[in-house]
């Protein structure tokens, strides 16, 4: 027999480590089970968990065993039932007794695949692993948490960069005033005394004048021994490090509600913008988002009024853009916004207002945000607005645009917008 003893340490989080050395030793298994899982939900269940299955023979470990070479010798008992020739039933259920199931009167044995459960992070892990946000211009801002210093009280020991002067001096006084105090006082009344007995006559060299002298010299010389500042006074500015609030994105959300935009064209810009709003989630703490609808004019709305009201009209896309300058200009112009834009449409525009669209977004937008996605849902052929927009994307590296013909492209067209740029 042959032991194996394991020494190694085990710490505290064991079945943590575990699992993680599982989910990398099986990861090709589960990635493929997580795109099954991808196909078979809706966008908007994509933030949950997800069982797997693996097959045995995947999870199967190895053992050590010896040989059964060489010469055996084999001692059976014998039994006091049968007798050589005896014919013996069949046992009842099939099972045998064996633990594992049988089919009939199949003699092949069977067992379960391994099932698991993927966290909502782990399963968001593996479906974004090939995905980043692209021309990201702060993305370490908010992987890396940041301090800041701020003041916090006064400490009595310190660096001398670091000395409160006003309060050092403060400290200072009422310390001189404190051990000075009784002193002064005292000097006060031996002065007045001496000018008295000075007024009445009395001889310098008297013994009780001399007296008086020897005395208020001695408070002299004791008030004079007094520092003006001691190290006992020094005050040192204290400061402690508290973190930074990372930095926070905004997600507008701009989608036409025009009288060709039906529903289904509707609730397939929904899912991207909410597939767009998870990706962000995994990167940002904070997310803003703002929901800009549009017809002739446009409105900042809820998220209810977006999706559904069903107010509508022509199409004026200008209008959103103008409202999404103004949003940015008096809400979200501070460096610690990241802000990034959705627009869903299908394509149809004014003539004259696509080339005024163009004109909005390089001069006023484009420079303020990080990163602009339009997608156009349409099965037909480009319009004019697909054109205009064409000529942005070739100047800025962080406008990018797709078409959506139904809402199996969301997936494709969504990793075709956020895939790894090459280095």
């Amino acid at each position: 027999m042959t032991y194996l003893i394991d020494r190694r340490l085990q710490g505290k989080n064991k079945s943590a480590v575990n699992r993680e050395r599982f989910l990398r030793r099986y990861k090709a298994q589960i990635k493929d089970a997580v795109g099954r899982a991808i196909k078979g939900r809706s966008i908007t269940d994509i933030e949950n968990g997800e069982k797997v299955s693996i097959p045995v023979k995947d999870v199967s470990e190895p053992h050590f065993g010896h040989a059964h070479g060489g010469v055996w010798e084999v001692v059976n008992p014998g039994n006091t039932e049968y007798q050589k020739g005896d014919q013996i039933n069949r046992p009842r259920g099939g099972g045998g007794g064996s633990g594992r199931g049988r089919a009939g009167n199949s003699e092949q044995t069977t067992e379960d695949d391994f099932i698991f459960e993927l966290s909502r992070e782990e399963f968001m892990n593996y479906f974004f692993e090939d995905l980043e946000l692209p021309n990201m211009v702060k993305t370490q801002l908010t992987q890396v948490v940041e301090f800041k210093n701020q003041r916090a009280g006064y400490n009595i020991s310190g660096t001398p960069s670091n000395i409160h002067v006003l309060r050092s001096l403060r400290g200072a006084l009422g310390r001189r005033i404190a051990v000075g105090g009784p002193s002064k006082k005292t000097l006060a009344k031996l002065e007045e005394e001496l000018e008295e007995i000075k007024a009445l006559g009395f001889d310098p060299d008297d013994p009780r004048v001399l007296e008086l002298k020897h005395k208020i010299h001695a408070l002299h010389t004791r008030l004079l021994a007094i520092p003006f500042i001691d190290p006992i006074d020094l005050r040192y500015s204290n400061r402690i490090k508290i973190p930074k609030p990372s930095t926070a994105a905004v997600m507008f959300c701009i989608m036409d509600v025009s009288g060709s935009m039906d529903e289904s064209r509707k609730d397939t810009a929904k899912r991207f913008f909410i597939l767009l709003y998870l990706f962000l989630k995994r990167v940002y703490e904070k997310i803003d988002v703002v929901f800009i609808r549009h017809h002739t004019a446009a409105a900042e709305v809820d998220e209810n009024d977006f999706f559904h009201s069903r107010e509508s009209g022509g199409t004026v896309v200008s209008s959103a853009l103008y409202l999404l300058s103004k949003v940015i200009s008096e809400r979200y112009s501070s460096g610690d916004w990241n802000s990034y834009v959705a627009q869903a449409s299908d394509g149809d525009n004014w003539d004259n207002d696509s080339v005024l669209c163009k004109q909005i977004l390089t001069n006023a937008i484009m420079p303020r945000v990080q990163y602009y996605t339009y997608v156009e849902i349409t099965d037909g052929p480009p319009q004019n607005l697909w054109e205009q927009y064409s000529e942005v994307a070739t100047t800025h590296a962080n406008f990018a645009m797709q078409k959506i013909v139904t809402p199996a492209d969301i997936y494709p067209v969504f990793r075709e917008l956020f895939k790894k740029q090459p280095k």
